[in-house]
């Protein structure tokens, strides 16, 4: 029985790499190179790169919606990521960020006014100036009296010649402010000039003034200027000479009327800051800060001992003949005192560092009503 062969006798064409027969290459000769690109291809294969991406074209055509679901994802996650890369959000502020941001402020901006400004401004609309005038018959007096002192060879005493010493110390050549307050000569001369000048502060809705009393005592007609600068006739209303304190009512009232700010003194220590507003020499109103010196101070008139000033505030700003009547006030612009006088050693009626002034408690005590 003729035996089947097992496998197929048709001749298999045989690459051109490989239709040499053994033996027949030559020694030294060298590799026949394939002639097209499918002859390269068939005798090394496809490249990795290609077989990767086949891999991929086959994977993306079973898992097509998978992969757009999975695409889309992350675009919206690198929108996301882009978007609080560029806008962080805010971070949370510490104590010591908001120290350094107002450490920062303060030491950037410009400025403010000084304590002394405001106080200045909040009080200034309240200050008036205080103006006394001679009637004729007293003025007459007064002519005859200088004459008649003049042929005896005596000098003629100031309006209110108050001396006064310390209650620790004595003092009996210091002399305080010339009573009452004279003004600049011939300031205007085509008005009758007024014989005293002095300061003084609203009080009330009524529109009271509070003064020194020494800067009304002498004269017989009073004037009110307003720091508007209109001006009414006065009249005297009340009197607490203990106190050195005068009231006066104008008859005639600005339009806006804004009474001041009274301070209790029971907070008050020697050191604190104050400010002195009022008309010195006539020339204001004019503004002098200084501080409290001392407090409860006491003086005495050896010309009339049974005239007592007590329980004083010293003080240090600036003051001179026509400050008297005007208010002494705190930082705040509150009023804590009524100025009254001064106190030079030499005898001189100009200031030497040393001012009084009436307590407010007193003060409003002389117009009626103490709120304090």
């Amino acid at each position: 029985m003729k035996r089947q062969p097992l496998y197929s006798r048709a001749t298999r064409t045989r690459s051109v790499a490989s239709a040499r027969a053994p033996g027949s290459e030559r020694i030294g000769a060298p590799p026949q190179q394939p002639d097209t690109y499918a002859d390269l291809y068939e005798e090394q294969g496809p490249s990795g790169w290609v077989q990767a991406g086949g891999w991929l074209k086959r994977f993306y055509g079973r898992h097509e919606r998978v992969l757009l679901l999975a695409a889309s994802v992350l675009i919206a996650l690198a929108v996301v990521g882009a978007h609080a890369w560029l806008y962080p959000p805010p971070r949370a502020l510490t104590q010591h960020d908001i120290d350094g941001a107002v450490r920062y402020t303060i030491a950037h901006s410009p400025r403010g006014p000084a304590d002394t400004t405001l106080a200045a401004a909040t009080i200034a609309p309240d200050v008036v100036e205080v103006e006394g005038f001679l009637s004729p018959q007293h003025a007459a007096q007064l002519a005859a009296q200088e004459a008649k002192d003049s042929k005896g060879g005596h000098k003629p005493s100031p309006a209110v010649p108050q001396q006064g010493s310390s209650k620790a110390k004595p003092a009996p050549k210091t002399t305080p402010a010339p009573l009452p307050d004279h003004p600049l000569a011939n300031a205007h001369p085509d008005e009758p000039q007024p014989d005293a000048i002095g300061s003084g502060v609203v009080m009330d809705q009524s529109g009271k003034v509070l003064t020194a009393l020494h800067v009304v005592s002498g004269t017989d007609r009073w004037v009110v200027v307003f720091a508007d600068g209109s001006e009414s006739d006065a009249d005297l209303v009340g009197a607490q000479p203990q106190n050195d304190l005068a009231v006066l009512q104008p008859k005639h009232l600005p339009d806006e009327l804004q009474p001041a700010t009274l301070a209790s003194t029971a907070g008050l220590r020697p050191g604190d800051q104050v400010v002195a507003t009022g008309f010195p020499f006539g020339i204001g109103p004019s503004v002098s800060a200084g501080v409290v010196s001392g407090l409860k101070r006491e003086f005495i008139d050896p010309d009339n001992p049974k005239i007592k000033l007590t329980n004083l505030i010293q003080f240090d700003a600036a003051v001179n003949p026509g400050n008297s009547g005007g208010p002494l006030v705190n930082r705040e612009g509150e009023v804590v005192g009524i100025v009254t006088a001064i106190v030079n050693p030499s005898g001189a009626h100009v200031f030497a560092g040393i001012g009084f002034a009436v307590p407010i408690e007193n003060a409003a005590r002389a117009i009626g009503d103490n709120p304090l």
